[in-house]
């Protein structure tokens, strides 16, 4: 059974930074492409980074370039997102998803109909 569960999330001043994690079970890490979304009041969700062990791919959106790294951690199970230099702007609930079957030959992005499996978000607050 796929199992996601993001964790990290808080109250932090714009400039500050979190450290995102996302434990999983359930697939192989070597395989399947993970990804963290995010969703704001009022906002679609959207995609923010995306990491494939497969093929060695990340990808970052243009809103966090520069200012996030995506990782894996297979002896932990976790996937961690490191957020720099936070705006009032990353304000959302954050979440991570892998995708439902493997894309091969497609490196990260994935669009989130290409996710399978959700976890539970974790809320990120930042204050000007």
């Amino acid at each position: 059974e796929v199992q996601l569960q993001a964790s990290g999330g808080g109250l932090v001043q714009a400039g500050g930074s979190l450290r995102l994690f996302c434990a999983a079970s359930g697939f192989s890490f070597d395989d399947y492409a993970i990804g963290w979304f995010r969703q704001a009041p009022g906002k679609e969700r959207e995609g923010v980074s995306c990491i494939s062990a497969r093929d060695g791919s990340t990808y970052y959106a243009d809103s966090v370039k520069g200012r996030a790294s995506i990782s894996i951690n297979n002896a932990e199970r976790t996937i961690t997102l490191q957020m720099n230099s936070l705006k009032p702007e990353d304000t959302a609930v954050y979440s991570c998803a892998v995708e439902s079957i493997i894309m091969v030959d497609t490196p990260c992005p994935r669009p989130r109909s290409a996710m399978g499996y959700w976890g539970q978000g974790t809320l990120v607050t930042v204050s000007s």
